[in-house]
């Protein structure tokens, strides 16, 4: 039997652009989810607690994701979430859904079948199919933003990593993307360069999309652990790729052995972990 451990990570935080009231709001937020999906994860499996908590944080409006995406340039919200399980490595996710209230869950409904990942007006209709009600996640401040043409400059995904008894390890990401964007961008959340998971290390990405697609972050750090590096080399030797181009980006992790990690380029993540004996919560 394995000790249980989680980790969450609600993007990133601009000092810049956001009050300290709100800075302080999103760690009372994670504490409490991660001490939530932590309980959760007690008697479930790990693919089982990373939808919970993920799904936990797309409800929070202080995140962007689910509720509190950013809206795009056309007026119109799109949100994308993955999932991958460390034992199966089967990855199912959505791109740029609309009116959904949990793109996570969506993303989990599709992992048994033979498609897994759907963008736009198929992941729409599928969600329909599967009993998924029409919600807008639109909140007043991402329309003042929209029309004041101020971008929010707070990077926003969410993401889990989970250990569980069993020594099961999984990942989920989402996102509401960048803001502004032009329609029909895909970014790294819905993909294996933003969220990766084998049975030795799963990795859940942040920051900018194109960044961490470019260097392909979370399969890297993965597929480094696997052959034999460990959690804190993977992640330097990753994060190193990133310098050439000063790559905005960050991710969490936790190994087959319950060790947990994260890594900024920029020292504002927000994130929270638990092991059942000791809690952190960044910034």
């Amino acid at each position: 039997m394995a000790q249980p451990a989680i980790i969450i990570h609600g993007g990133f935080f601009s000092e810049s652009s956001q009050s300290n009231e709100i800075k302080i709001a999103k760690q009372e937020a994670l504490s409490k989810i991660v001490k939530d999906a932590y309980q959760f994860l007690q008697n479930h499996t790990a693919l089982e607690a990373v939808v919970y908590a993920v799904e936990l944080l797309e409800n929070d409006p202080l995140f962007n994701a689910g509720t509190g995406s950013q809206i795009q340039s056309d007026g119109r919200i799109r949100m994308s979430a993955s999932l991958m399980d460390g034992i199966t490595k089967k990855f199912s996710g959505v791109i740029n859904i609309e009116n959904v209230r949990n793109p996570i869950r969506v993303a989990e409904k599709l992992m048994p079948y033979d498609d897994t990942v759907l963008g736009g007006e198929g992941a729409l209709m599928f969600a329909r199919e599967n009993g998924f009600e029409y919600y807008d996640p639109t909140i007043p401040q991402r329309i003042k933003e929209y029309e004041a043409k101020k971008k929010s400059q707070a990077l926003g995904t969410v993401g889990c990593v989970a250990l569980d008894v069993h020594g099961n390890l999984a990942a989920a990401t989402s996102t509401g993307g960048k803001g502004f964007e032009i329609p029909g961008r895909i970014s790294d959340s819905a993909t294996t360069a933003g969220n990766f998971c084998d049975e030795n290390c799963g990795v859940s990405c942040t920051g900018v999309g194109e960044d961490i697609v470019r260097v392909a972050l979370a399969t890297k750090i993965v597929t480094r652990v696997s052959d034999g590096q460990t959690i804190q080399q993977s992640f330097k030797r990753s994060f190193d790729e990133l310098k050439p181009f000063e790559g905005f980006a960050g991710a969490i992790a936790i190994d087959k052995n319950g060790n947990i990690f994260h890594q900024d380029s920029f020292p504002t993540m927000v994130f929270a972990s638990f092991d059942g004996s000791e809690m952190l919560v960044f910034n």
